[in-house]
């Protein structure tokens, strides 16, 4: 008999992971949208799936303490909204203007651009133009411009009144469209070094199915972020990832630059040019110290611009 299945604390932990399975799978059709939202907020793509990450996990914490289950939608995005700020907040080290300042405009429909056009602004806006806005004004212009929610939907999602919202709409989309005019996407300016040697090893190692050679460029203490599957540390523990990908064939790693850093983009037929996902490693003293794939949050390739090297 198996005495693992009679430690205590085995069936909470088994209830537990049906619960995080089931509260996943409820908020599957909402993920995207999340992710587009949080890109925005952040500046970057894979900083934008952390966050939807982090909601989802402070979404879950919050389930017992809720005597029922809010509004999905709002709740998750007004979650979103404020990890987003933390997250930016954090790693820029400077201080946003407070979301109650949106307060300051008078309700004045009359000087709300085009809507269309103020939509078709917010698309194709650079990453990075969103990052100039206030927090509130970024929030409201993403929310209204690039996923079309209604005025009162983004008064309850960010906890502002209907005039705070028409007011953070009116600067930011003012803003953003000087912004725009006038700044360069950085994520679309290729790096001027090459693609290290290290990662196209890695890449050329994969694609060949040499996996002992790919184990081999690990480092011990190497960490894995299967990205909404697992988590995993230690050789022994990853190497199990890559048994997995042996079974696979929809795959082939080209190295690519996303946000200005190395990449590896993942084509998921023959002949696509276009990724399907893609990688993130980093390296300590020519080892491969963190994997993280995005393999099962495919979404995220289309907020992504990648740019696949020569």
């Amino acid at each position: 008999m198996d005495s693992s299945a009679t430690e205590p604390g085995n069936d909470i932990i088994a209830t537990l992971e049906e619960g995080r399975r089931q509260f996943l799978a409820l908020v599957d059709g909402i993920r995207p949208d999340l992710h587009r939202y949080c890109t925005r907020m952040t500046g970057s793509v894979a900083d934008g799936e952390d966050v939807v990450q982090d909601t989802l996990a402070r979404a879950y914490y919050q389930l017992p303490e809720l005597k029922e289950m809010p509004p999905l939608r709002p709740w998750l995005f007004r979650i979103a909204h404020n990890r987003a700020i933390d997250h930016w907040r954090r790693d820029a080290h400077r201080m946003a203007e407070p979301i109650e300042s949106v307060l300051d405009i008078a309700d004045d429909e009359t000087r709300e651009p085009d809507q269309t056009l103020a939509r078709q602004q917010a698309v194709r806006a650079a990453l990075s133009c969103f990052l100039q806005l206030a927090p509130a004004q970024r929030g409201c212009v993403i929310l209204k411009d690039v996923l079309d929610h209604s005025l009162e939907e983004i008064a309850g999602e960010l906890d502002l009144s209907v005039p705070a919202v028409k007011a953070a709409l009116h600067r930011g989309r003012t803003q953003l469209r000087q912004l725009s005019a006038s700044t360069i996407d950085i994520s679309s300016v290729r790096p001027p070094t090459a693609i290290s040697p290290a990662l196209r090893r890695y890449a050329d190692l994969f694609n060949a199915r040499d996996w002992d050679g790919v184990r081999a460029m690990l480092a011990d203490e190497v960490r894995l972020d299967l990205v909404s599957r697992r988590k995993a540390a230690g050789r022994r523990e990853v190497e199990i990832y890559y048994t997995n990908y042996s079974r696979q064939d929809d795959w082939r790693l080209v190295p690519a630059w996303l946000d200005g850093r190395e990449v590896l983009a993942v084509m998921r037929a023959p002949g696509a040019t276009l990724p399907g996902y893609f990688m993130e490693l980093q390296w300590r003293e020519g080892r491969v110290s963190f994997i993280r794939d995005f393999r099962h949050v495919p979404y995220i390739a289309l907020e992504a611009p990648i740019e696949l090297a020569d």
